[in-house]
């Protein structure tokens, strides 16, 4: 067990070094294109903070054939995500919602009805009817996702001012964008390394503590391919951009989704959705309640914190607690 638990924190540990510098050339990126900081985040930043996510779900479908583990990880990752929004109101003196915009509430609806989705896809798997071994929700997962990434990008452009970059400027930084795009894609290729290995370890770590997939894949795995939407989104509130954070917490709630409808398609023993534990279903109802607590505070705007926390990010903070003690009772 030792063994493994060294090879899960060097894994854990490329990881953050990677995602370190996958923040800083995500700004940089955001910088020298014009695209904005707000699209960055809750696109561009978004998919590649999720790799591990994506990369440990599928080895899990696939190389140690354990859905719960990548379920696990999906949903736990998302709870997790929304958890890092308390982590930095900590740090901060005023109330994280009120100091962002509140068009992340566009992004936090198509999140809330992607989990909720992928609820419905658990819960009516024994009656779901596959297209050969998929489950017609991971189509309709896809489907909406691809819609929300229209979506929201649309609705960016309409609602934010743009950024123009003259040619000149841009002729002159063509260079240094290519040098930061190569720079991106070594730290992108490490962090997919590091996170296909992660489950190999994670699931005997699992076996011989007798913690169980669901409950380590929600609880650890999440924590571990979840430290890159950490590190960036403390790398970004060290910038002062705070809208960068959110969004990026936001947009891998929403691409994790996509990620469980891709780890079916990967799964050809049958539905992942038939194949995993209903006990996934407290973090699908946590999630859509932490992200409709967040979806208030943005609306809200709260002015004041108790110990620290908003009511928002306490209210995210105690769920949380009260998700894990939950899940380590049904173990």
């Amino acid at each position: 067990m030792y063994l493994q638990g060294l090879g899960f924190i060097c894994c854990t540990a490329v990881i953050v070094f990677s995602g370190t510098k996958l923040a800083h050339y995500g700004d940089k990126i955001a910088e020298l294109t014009g695209w904005g900081k707000a699209w960055v985040g809750l696109i561009l930043m978004a998919s590649v903070t999720s790799l591990p996510e994506l990369m440990a779900g599928i080895s899990s479908v696939t190389y140690i054939n354990a859905p719960n583990l990548a379920a696990g990880d999906v949903f736990g990752s998302c709870v997790f995500n929304l958890l890092i929004l308390s982590f930095i109101d900590v740090r901060i003196n005023k109330p994280l919602t009120s100091l962002v915009k509140t068009s992340h509430l566009f992004a936090g609806l198509f999140g809330i009805i992607l989990i909720a989705l992928s609820g419905f896809a658990i819960l009516m798997s024994d009656i779901t009817p596959n297209i050969f071994w998929i489950s017609p929700f991971s189509v309709l997962l896809i489907v909406v996702y691809l819609f929300a990434v229209r979506g929201i990008f649309q609705f960016d452009q309409a609602h934010e001012s743009a950024n123009p970059i003259s040619e000149v400027h841009r002729e002159n930084n063509k260079s240094e964008l290519k040098k930061v795009f190569i720079a991106y894609g070594i730290n992108a290729l490490l962090v997919i390394i590091a996170a296909f290995f992660l489950p190999y370890f994670g699931e005997h770590i699992a076996a011989q503590s007798g913690l169980g997939n669901t409950f380590f894949g929600t609880v650890f795995l999440a924590a571990s391919t979840s430290l890159p939407e950490l590190v960036v989104s403390f790398a970004a509130i060290r910038m002062g951009s705070f809208d960068l954070s959110v969004g990026n917490l936001l947009g891998s709630n929403i691409f994790n989704i996509f990620i469980l409808a891709l780890d079916d398609i990967f799964y050809t023993k049958g539905s992942l959705f038939a194949n995993i534990k209903k006990d996934h279903l407290d973090s699908v109802i946590i999630v859509i309640i932490m992200t409709a607590v967040v979806g208030l505070g943005l609306m809200i705007k709260p002015t004041r914190k108790f110990w620290r926390l908003s009511f928002d990010t306490l209210i995210i903070l105690l769920l949380y607690i009260g998700l894990m003690l939950t899940l380590y009772l049904k173990t």
